[in-house]
């Protein structure tokens, strides 16, 4: 199978979290320092959503919801590479995330990136991530008519503490139908979505067959390269 059975549970505060436990708020509040434009100007980005739906289409994606919510994390793919090509200064921010690891500056801006990539999608219900350990409720103030809600659980910066050694870096992202994530399986995903970020930036992409329209269709692991016009 290419999902597993592992239980997503989101963290509940306790005495011995450390100050400022998760400080992020699911906001999607961008970086100042930070500008997106090399790589969405010119129609890019309208480029770059096209040619992602275009390929979940050909490999048996038709539900349009589902579709907008994958290419949503292309889009946040994108810009989180365009934060670690750029970003200097891998301060820590004084604060740790969920897994008692030390936040850098770096983690929160590219959480940020994500949830403002998400909520411009406006098909999820629900999100949470390592730097933001509480369901953050991202509903669209208006549902697309008769299109389903995703809830969302995710690694923005999987390998942070290795940044200034130059290795690769990832984003792990997993999609769950309706709303909720507290006590779901990972056979009740309908994707996961790995970002890889080094020489090229690549989304390797799972669907199980009930995410794919038509018989016989069987599970399905591909690649995608996120391409610089």
């Amino acid at each position: 199978h290419i999902l597993t059975t592992t239980m997503f549970t989101v963290p509940q505060s306790t005495s011995q979290d450390p100050p400022h436990h998760g400080i992020n708020d699911g906001s999607g509040e961008a970086c100042g320092s930070h500008s997106y434009a090399l790589v969405d100007e010119e129609g890019k980005v309208v480029s770059r959503d096209e040619s992602l739906t275009e390929i979940l289409i050909s490999k048996g994606v038709k539900e349009a919801n589902f579709i907008s919510a994958i290419v949503s994390l292309g889009e946040a793919t994108a810009h989180i590479a365009v934060i670690l090509q750029n970003y200097v200064d891998h301060s820590y921010a004084g604060t740790q995330n969920s897994s008692g690891d030390d936040q850098l500056h770096l983690d929160i801006d590219c959480d940020n990136a994500v949830f403002r990539a998400i909520r411009e999608a406006g098909v999820f219900a629900i999100a949470a991530s390592e730097e933001t350990p509480e369901e953050v409720d991202v509903s669209p103030k208006t549902t697309k008519e008769d299109g389903p809600l995703y809830s969302l659980g995710f690694d923005p910066l999987d390998g942070s503490s290795i940044i200034d050694a130059n290795f690769s870096v990832g984003s792990i992202f997993g999609i769950w139908p309706g709303k909720g994530l507290l006590g779901r399986t990972g056979r009740e995903q309908v994707a996961s979505v790995v970002s890889l970020y080094g020489p090229r930036t690549t989304l390797i992409i799972a669907l199980p067959s009930k995410s794919r329209d038509g018989d016989g269709q069987s599970d399905i692991t591909f690649e995608v390269t996120l391409v610089k016009d």
